[in-house]
């Protein structure tokens, strides 16, 4: 998988006006600079919306069938491949939920490397998310070409910050994309101080370049939305969160992460091969991503990215999508200032590894994922092998909740040019940065024996 979705090259909307202009349809066959294969279908009669589809349509790919039967061992760099931007993510939610299985308990040491690892991925994701794919929307740019023709040092900017996130996972890693030095119960090997310390000098320039980053996109023209949804992250008592914490969400809800699926379901529909995700309690939807953990952990930032978010005159409780690319922005600063933080203190003590023998047992963890909650959960046999396996990705649990946004987008904004509304819509998708290969894991299929007939 590519950093980007450039299988595809957009094509022309397709908007039709119907029934004497009371009736729209605004169509968008592929969409363009998000990761992964999808489609937008909007159609309005008169002042409502009557329909708003989010269609994800990339085959799925049976993760979750075809890890039964595997080592357990295996989980790290088998889900690694579901997604070449966050790979990490699933990496250490794979991890946590089988160490939670074997209950293995990792050394100090090992904790604040994944923090590190962690914020590499942040760090590369959110560039690419904030340059190449969400800031031409903003600026009246069609792709990021063009945006660096206009701003080339704040592209090359941009770019240096990608490279810095992306050198971190290839030192604690072992390469940038798909990293191999990860394993249940910590790593394979410890990096030296000296690999460590060598990352120092760029990321003190990547924190400048996020730094500046923050007050670039401040200044961007924001449409004015505010959406009230259900917003739900991980929250730590000490520090923004990355791997541990409790499940927390803005109506109270505060849960060990293991009872997930107890508060949170999914659902298929018929326009997505993805499943979509609801709170039990209700059939509501919610959000996960940057919005949800800055609303509800905003004050664990280092103090340095809440200035940066003061600065932007970004409010303690952001509520409007659209900003989505501040605070990502200001969690590039976090990310940055947390990596220098973890270098300064390493040491390379203990063993790279915890170990413990294989149980029947069954484990579940979340970790935070760029663009939201990572939840996995893992049965393991006492021969080692997976018995069962789930995974539940950010863009599903933010499907219903991006759908939400397109009918508000849309219904707020029915007098404009049909052109002008089809980019906004498409942009409205893209606030949430959604990974559509990640989101792609179910089919029904049905077969007719014309035998038994």
């Amino acid at each position: 998988m590519s950093d980007a979705n450039d299988s595809h090259s957009p094509t022309e909307s397709e908007l039709t006006v119907r029934a004497g202009a009371k009736s729209r349809t605004i169509s968008v066959d592929y969409l363009a600079r998000v990761e992964g294969e999808g489609a937008l279908y909007v159609r309005t009669r008169g002042d409502v919306v009557e329909d708003v589809k989010l269609k994800i349509f990339e085959p799925p790919r049976f993760f979750e069938a075809f890890l039964r039967g595997r080592a357990a061992s295996e989980a790290p760099d088998i889900t690694a491949r579901i997604c070449g931007i966050c790979p990490v993510a699933y990496q250490m939610s794979s991890s946590h939920a089988i160490e939670r299985a074997l209950g293995i308990a990792i050394t100090p040491t090992i904790r604040a490397l994944r923090r590190l690892l962690y914020c590499g991925e942040w760090i590369e994701s959110h560039a690419l998310h904030v340059y190449m794919l969400h800031a031409p929307d903003f600026l009246g740019y069609t792709d990021v070409v063009s945006l660096a023709k206009a701003f080339p040092d704040v592209v090359r900017g941009g770019l240096a910050l990608k490279k810095t996130g992306n050198e971190i996972l290839r030192v604690l890693g072992g390469r940038e994309i798909h990293p191999i030095n990860i394993r249940i119960g910590g790593f394979y090997k410890l990096p030296t101080v000296t690999e460590l310390s060598a990352l120092r000098e760029p990321l003190l320039r990547a924190r400048d370049h996020a730094l500046a980053t923050v007050r670039w996109v401040a200044g961007f023209p924001f449409p004015d939305v505010e959406r009230d949804c259900e917003l739900v992250s991980l929250r730590h008592p000490d520090e923004y969160p990355l791997n541990e914490g409790q499940l927390v969400s803005s109506s109270g809800l505060c849960i060990d992460p293991s009872d997930f699926e107890q508060h949170f379901g999914e659902t298929h529909v018929e326009h997505s091969s993805a499943l979509q995700a609801f709170r039990r309690s209700d059939g509501a939807p919610y959000l996960v991503g940057p919005l949800a953990r800055y609303n509800l952990c905003g004050d664990k930032l280092p103090e340095l990215a809440q200035q940066a978010a003061r600065d932007a005159k970004l409010p303690a409780r952001c509520r409007n999508p659209f900003q989505s690319i501040i605070v990502r922005a200001v969690e590039l600063v976090f990310a940055c200032d947390e990596a220098l933080r973890v270098i300064s203190s390493y040491r390379a003590d203990g063993p790279p590894f915890v170990a413990a023998p294989y149980r029947d047992a069954e484990g579940a963890a979340i970790t935070c994922a760029p663009r939201g909650l990572l939840y996995q959960r893992y049965r393991v046999n006492s021969d080692g092998t997976i018995a069962e396996c789930k995974i539940v990705p950010p863009t599903a649990q933010n499907q219903r909740t991006i759908e939400d946004d397109l009918r508000a987008v849309v219904r707020a904004n029915l007098r404009k040019p049909q052109a002008e509304l089809t980019a906004l819509c498409e942009q409205t998708i893209r606030n949430h940065d959604p990974c559509i290969s990640c989101a792609t894991h179910f089919l029904r299929l049905e077969i007719e024996d014309d035998a038994k007939r």
